[in-house]
């Protein structure tokens, strides 16, 4: 049985029982393997772009002895895949702004699903305004930490929802909501990044009567405001 990480471990957990998935960016494979032998999805494509991680993931395909059920392909993001192919599509381990380009790239293939699982490394507030704007929402999500970093993890579904705010998209619907273990963590590292620039700008009386400058403190007392509960 493959055995997964904390940041893998959140995403195969948020994949709808009985998916037919597609694993984008699989890397070694090991989601792919540990989704299937777990019950979670009877098939799944696993692809990547480079050549390397596609070999990486037949070997352990091969090893585990899962080649009827899992099928590897090379390719760039979703234009590995037909629409109707698969209903679920799992992104994790890149920047949301480049998740963002690989849906925008293969709309018919998008169209067609009705569930992504997706772990952005950063720009999760441009990830979660392109869902809103797409008629996509997050469904649900998670922080996890795993090698001492924290993650998110978002399971979104197709729907029309109101669009939420800036810091909203910025920390995560469901994580305020829910008021996530690790909430305050995570909040608190956008907050360190927002005081940090800030105070680059603060250097500079040109830099502190920018739109920039003001919109960073406005972001600053926002996230503030969001760690009273």
């Amino acid at each position: 049985m493959m055995k997964l990480d904390a940041r893998l471990a959140a995403v195969a957990a948020f994949v709808p029982q009985g998916s037919r998935v597609a694993d984008i960016g699989t890397d070694h494979g090991y989601l792919a393997v540990a989704l299937v032998e777990e019950g979670r999805a009877p098939f799944v494509i696993a692809s990547d772009l480079p050549v390397g991680p596609c070999e990486a993931a037949r070997r352990t395909v091969r090893a585990e002895g899962l080649e009827d059920r899992i099928e590897v392909r090379q390719g760039d993001g979703l234009t590995v895949l037909q629409p109707g192919e698969v209903d679920t599509v799992c992104i994790a381990g890149m920047g949301g702004v480049l998740m963002t380009e690989i849906l925008a790239a293969a709309s018919e293939v998008w169209k067609s699903l009705t569930a992504l699982v997706l772990q952005p490394m950063t720009g999760e507030e441009e990830l979660r305004r392109y869902l809103y704007a797409h008629a996509w929402h997050v469904a649900d999500e998670t922080l996890v930490v795993a090698d001492d970093r924290l993650y998110t993890v978002i399971r979104a579904a197709r729907g029309h929802r109101k669009m939420p705010d800036d810091v909203t998209l910025a920390i995560g619907p469901v994580l305020l909501t829910r008021r996530d273990e690790y909430l305050r963590q995570h909040i608190e590292s956008q907050l360190f990044l927002a005081r940090r620039a800030a105070a680059g700008m603060e250097k500079s009386e040109r830099a502190k009567k920018s739109v920039k400058y003001q919109a960073v403190s406005q972001r600053i007392k926002e996230l503030e405001e969001k760690l009273v509960w």
